[in-house]
């Protein structure tokens, strides 16, 4: 199970990383699995992932549940909706797993919201893998 979601975000990260308008956008390949203290902002990290069971009576499937987050310290919404918008649009493109077979990908919902405590805006996006083993 571990390894299938960790094949799932793998390829997550290098389709984003590897996509020059979200770098450009972002200033830099700023994709984190955990950012790091001292990081610019904006950027995007990985955030909560859910593993579940999706076995037929033939195959052996996995449904993830992935959620992204943007940062941003932009006086408005606009630079997170559009990192938002840019990161989606990149994970459009077929992901390539190296041990799963990708049944499904797609977008499920996105959201962002203002920290008045700290500053920040804050952009939820989840999205939804169904994979199977490749073996």
């Amino acid at each position: 199970m571990t390894a299938a979601c960790a094949d799932v975000q793998k390829a997550m990260f290098e389709v984003l990383s590897g996509n020059a308008a979200l770098v450009a956008l972002l200033g830099g390949p700023r994709i984190f699995d955990r950012a790091p203290t001292d990081a610019a902002f904006p950027y995007v990290t990985f955030g909560r992932t859910s593993v579940f069971d999706w076995s037929t009576s033939t195959e052996n499937g996995l449904e993830h549940l992935i959620t992204l987050h943007v940062w941003s310290k932009a006086r408005g919404r606009k630079e997170n909706l559009a990192i938002l918008d840019a990161v989606r649009a990149a994970l459009a493109a077929s992901l390539v797993l190296e041990e799963q077979h990708l049944v499904n990908f797609h977008f499920v919902s996105a959201e962002v919201s203002f920290n008045d405590d700290i500053f920040i805006h804050h952009g939820i996006l989840r999205l939804r893998a169904v994979t199977e083993s490749a073996v």
